[in-house]
């Protein structure tokens, strides 16, 4: 049995724009167009991205995958009206992992599920996806929009990405870590994109609305400041690798250094990190004292302003901090590595 006429269900009525969707593809072109490189084939709308691994020069290529979401940074972003650098954070959590490995970042895909497409929306987070490929050296290939009436409130959305890159065989990380090479912390720039269920009852416990005055961050908004993008390492890793100064490298994500670091040191290996070695950035004091948080959890769920860590050898310390600063990232020696038990060992309080 057939429906025809004005009786008949479309597809706009049940919830799905199909012009939408398409309009959102126009919009985005210019934007992953930007972001093409050496290998790129194709553009965006087929059913598949192509990659040459050739033409981006490698000969004896490992390819390197990850995958990542915003998390519920993304509920703030919501409420605040602030899309323009969620994207950021989308490639970050992704390309961050792989330059840990010694690769480099070549091709992004992105996954935007919505309730109600948005163009306006939409657009602004994929052209911060676009800008954190491009800061990143990596193309962004391609991307699935869903619209699912029903699944997603009205103006909500989710975020996942998906990245590959690639490293010559013998040029993985990490490679021959040993008892006494140095940890060298480059700063995060703030909490990136973990630990946000946290600092939400953080900032309900303290009763904070998202457009009040920061008050560890003169002239910005609290979601100005808690909404910073996650900082991306990619190119100032992958030049320190390239020149032989990096042993291996721990991206500081959810369960914070002590969590992390430990995901890279061979068995045998314990990582001992300075407390009070580096500045700890102003909103992670508010939120422990704003929601009483002991240094303890602060540490296990926050950066607390450390967002990569790399083992130098100690006779490389010198020149590994002055090219990361060259390349405007903070850095300071924040430990050493010790045979023992596996895990790390906080020498004194991150409050100095």
């Amino acid at each position: 049995m057939t429906s025809s006429g004005k009786n008949g269900l479309t597809y706009a009525e049940a919830g799905v724009d199909i012009e939408a969707g398409d309009a959102l593809v126009e919009r985005i072109k210019p934007h992953a167009k930007a972001t093409d490189r050496p290998g790129t084939m194709g553009g965006l709308g087929g059913f598949g991205a192509l990659f040459d691994l050739k033409a981006a020069g490698f000969t004896d290529p490992v390819l390197v995958s990850s995958t990542d979401g915003v998390g519920t940074k993304l509920r703030l972003a919501i409420e605040a009206g602030a899309h323009d650098t969620v994207g950021v954070d989308l490639v970050a959590m992704c390309v961050n992992d792989l330059v840990v490995q010694g690769a480099e970042p070549l091709f992004f895909l992105d996954y935007f599920a919505t309730g109600k497409l948005e163009v306006e929306q939409a657009a602004r987070v994929v052209a911060g996806i676009a800008r954190g490929c491009a800061e990143s050296g990596c193309a962004l290939v391609g991307g699935e929009t869903a619209e699912m009436p029903g699944m997603y409130g009205g103006g909500d959305y989710d975020l996942a990405g998906f990245a590959v890159g690639a490293a010559e065989r013998g040029a993985l990380l990490p490679k021959q870590v040993q008892a006494g090479d140095a940890l060298v912390g480059i700063a995060s720039s703030g909490v990136h994109s973990n630990g946000f269920s946290l600092v939400r009852r953080v900032l309900a416990h303290a009763g904070a609305a998202l457009d009040a005055p920061a008050p560890f961050a003169e002239g910005q908004t609290l979601a100005e400041a808690l909404l910073a993008p996650t900082r991306l390492y990619v190119k100032p890793v992958l030049a320190l690798h390239r020149a032989g100064l990096v042993q291996a490298a721990a991206h500081i994500t959810g369960g914070g250094l002590p969590g992390n670091l430990p995901r890279v040191l061979p068995k045998g290996m314990r990582a001992v990190v300075q407390g009070g070695s580096w500045p700890v950035p102003p909103v992670f004091r508010w939120l422990a004292q704003a929601g009483g948080v002991e240094e303890a959890e602060m540490l296990r769920v926050f950066n607390c302003g450390i967002g990569m860590v790399l083992a130098v050898r100690e006779e490389d310390v010198p020149a590994a901090i002055i090219a990361l600063q060259s390349a405007g990232q903070e850095a300071w020696r924040i430990g050493r590595l010790e045979e023992g038990e596996p895990g790390v060992e906080m020498a004194g309080s991150i409050w100095g």
